[in-house]
């Protein structure tokens, strides 16, 4: 059943997977489908989608406003008012009381405003345009974060893959040194303290391999975090990668310089500064006059009874009114609120270049110790390579003469662990390279090549 949910879980949500269940999963198509399922890359998807519907709002407040309203009353007592008797031919001293409007009254109306002038309306459909691009290189750089931290977490469990095949292939020829030397032991040709140190060792090596297993198990998941793909579900990685980075590793590399404008991170920043520059203006528009137009109509009735009775004798008066017009309103005083937010708004474009400046020299400096690192894990992958080789050497050398009677066994011990710590450097060298060169890349913004 649980199998069941989960190629259903696959064909729905991240169709494609079930191709890798089959195959080793290469760090392309990691890639690919760490793109099209990784949650936090969506999520800024949807950020980014937002900003064009933001904009459009932006947009709405140069359009035509057009507004409708309706009304009915019941006016249940009539205001009245006094006014002088001799309005009415009546004596000087007395007054007369009149009841003024009607108790029914309805109306239905329409008005429709434009603006024909209004700076910050202007301003801010630049300002939202401008989002909208920052939106998109939030995308962008979301994007180029997950392919960095999808390749660190593959070559991570690459090279882990690696230290346990090394480790397990020591831990099969401790094995059979254990039975060969259980066996010299039984027919009273080796000593059992030679057996039990041959013993120690093997299961030292068993303890390391659980803690490298647990390592893999741990990478493994979190790599599929990363990805966005199911935690029961399975991949293999292909061994052979390894081989490529050494292959690579071993030709020579001309980096060219980083150009600032390629990173993500410096565009952003300036999309800052522009979006703070279009503030400004949008505060100081705050001083220039606003023109609109517009154009009303309404239809009203007045009755004293119900409007819509049916009764011949009901009497009611229906009338239109028209009108168009422009309004002006012109600002003079407020306070100093809009010089004080212009003043913010110098502030924070001062602090923005700042920053400006600070991220371009971290980016500059990530770039400079990225070449750095790259060149010396050349000379270490060289370096350690050849101790490998000489270790290898070494060991079975040392391994004919311990078989041979001419070494003995803590020679033999001690050159199976110099073998494998030059294994394991030289397997973290590669890592190590390779991490160097992933940040090469991205100071170069090119980490969208990893695709290809």
């Amino acid at each position: 059943m649980k199998r069941l949910k989960l190629t259903l879980i696959l064909l729905m949500g991240i169709g494609g997977y079930h191709a890798y269940a089959q195959a080793p999963l290469t760090l392309q198509e990691a890639l690919k489908f760490a793109l099209s399922n990784n949650h936090q890359l969506s999520r800024t998807k949807m950020e980014e989608e937002m900003g064009k519907f933001k904009t459009q709002e932006v947009r709405s407040q140069a359009l035509p406003q057009v507004n409708a309203s309706a009304s009915y009353t019941d006016n249940l007592k009539l205001a009245k008012s006094l006014i002088p008797g001799t309005a009415l031919g009546k004596p000087a001293d007395s007054s007369v009381t009149i009841t003024f409007g009607t108790q029914y009254s309805a109306g239905v109306g329409a008005e429709l405003e434009q603006q024909i002038f209004n700076k910050s309306v202007f301003t801010g459909l630049k300002a939202a345009k401008a989002g909208e691009e920052y939106y998109s290189l939030q995308t962008q750089k979301s994007t180029e974060e997950v392919i960095y931290n999808v390749s660190q977490l593959y070559y991570q469990l690459l090279v882990t893959q690696e230290k346990i095949t090394t480790i397990n292939s020591n831990i099969e020829k401790l094995t059979q040194l254990v039975n060969t030397t259980q066996s010299q032991f039984d027919n009273g040709l080796a000593k059992k303290i030679d057996l039990d140190r041959i013993k120690v060792n093997l299961t030292n090596y068993k303890t390391q391999r659980t803690q490298l297993l647990n390592a893999s198990a741990t990478q493994t998941n979190n790599l599929k975090r990363v990805m966005g793909m199911p935690l029961q579900s399975s991949f293999t990685i292909p061994s052979a990668s390894l081989k490529d980075i050494e292959n690579k590793a071993a030709g020579v590399l001309q980096y060219d310089d980083m150009n600032l404008d390629n990173r993500t991170e410096f565009k952003l920043i300036q999309k800052q500064e522009q979006l703070q520059e279009l503030q400004k203006k949008a505060y100081q528009a705050a001083y220039f006059p606003v023109l609109s137009a517009f154009g009303r109509y309404s239809y009203n009735g007045m009755s004293q009874q119900f409007l819509f009775a049916k009764d011949p004798a009901n009497s009611t008066f229906w009338y239109g009114a028209a009108s168009i017009g422009l309004s002006l309103r012109i600002p003079i005083f407020d306070g100093f609120g809009r010089r004080s937010k212009v003043s913010q708004a110098n502030v924070a474009l001062r602090q923005l270049n700042k920053q400006k400046e600070e991220i371009a020299l971290g980016l500059n400096t990530e770039y400079e110790n990225a070449k750095l690192q790259v060149r010396t894990n050349l000379s270490t992958i060289h370096t350690q390579k050849e101790n490998v080789d000489l270790a290898n050497e070494v060991y079975y050398s040392t391994q004919n003469n311990y078989k041979l009677g001419l070494a003995n066994l803590t020679d033999l011990l001690n050159a199976e662990t110099s073998l494998t710590d030059a294994q394991n450097s030289y397997n973290e060298a590669l890592l190590q390279y390779k991490m160097a060169e992933l940040d090469i890349i991205k100071s170069k913004g090119s980490l969208k090549d990893l695709l290809n």
